[in-house]
């Protein structure tokens, strides 16, 4: 009967919450402390391999380059090496004429002597692209907003740098560069329904 008893006692009695209760109530209030809070939204980064950490960097080396002058084994000390660097995108000798010739408003006297000796070069003529890239993609706003699909806002920040170079017999005879120094985009898409926005085309494919 005192064990009948003991066990009674610990019974939660009728004017007091359940522990359930209590833990689910002390979730709920956790929750609604992380509104505001963006640190919790995800973000994500995508970058190619490179040996340059910056976009300077890589600037910096490509201005080392010297037509006519720089050797193979000095743009791979530069980091441009098509064998060991990745993200190269080797040009067929089309291609070059595609991109660089191709123009019928462009006549061969004007191109630029290292793409005229190139071409004419044929089997002794190679050329490279390279891409390379650090972008961050960071969420930021509601965080309610944001878990339930009603607004999403991104920060997209990093930089692009692509470059083309030509060599003839190991010899650098062209070189030319773009991309973007300082990227800083912002992304805001807003969903009205929210979590439901995509179940009637969902459901519509399902229906096929």
């Amino acid at each position: 009967m005192s064990g009948l008893v003991a066990h009674v006692r610990h019974l939660p009695g009728p004017g007091r919450p359940r522990p359930s209760r209590v833990l689910r109530a002390g979730l709920v209030l956790a929750l609604l402390q992380l509104g505001g809070c963006a640190s919790l939204l995800p973000s994500g980064e995508s970058a190619t391999a490179s040996p340059w950490e910056r976009f300077d960097q890589a600037k910096q080396a490509f201005d080392q380059i010297e037509p006519f002058e720089t050797g193979t084994e000095r743009l791979t000390e530069l980091g441009f090496d098509p064998e060991g660097n990745p993200n190269v995108n080797r040009l067929s000798y089309s291609d070059i004429l595609t991109r660089f010739a191709g123009s019928p408003v462009i006549r061969p006297s004007q191109l630029d002597p290292g793409i005229r000796r190139c071409i004419a070069g044929y089997d002794a003529c190679e050329a490279f692209e390279l891409q390379h890239e650090s972008i961050d993609r960071e969420r930021y706003g509601n965080f309610w907003a944001d878990f339930f699909n009603f607004r999403r806002k991104t920060r997209i920040t990093g930089w692009r740098f692509n470059a083309v170079i030509m060599t003839h017999d190991g010899t650098v005879v062209f070189k030319q560069w773009s991309g973007e120094p300082q990227i800083k985009e912002y992304d805001d898409q807003t969903y009205p329904l929210g979590p439901l926005q995509g179940i009637g085309p969902a459901v519509a494919r399902e229906a096929r």
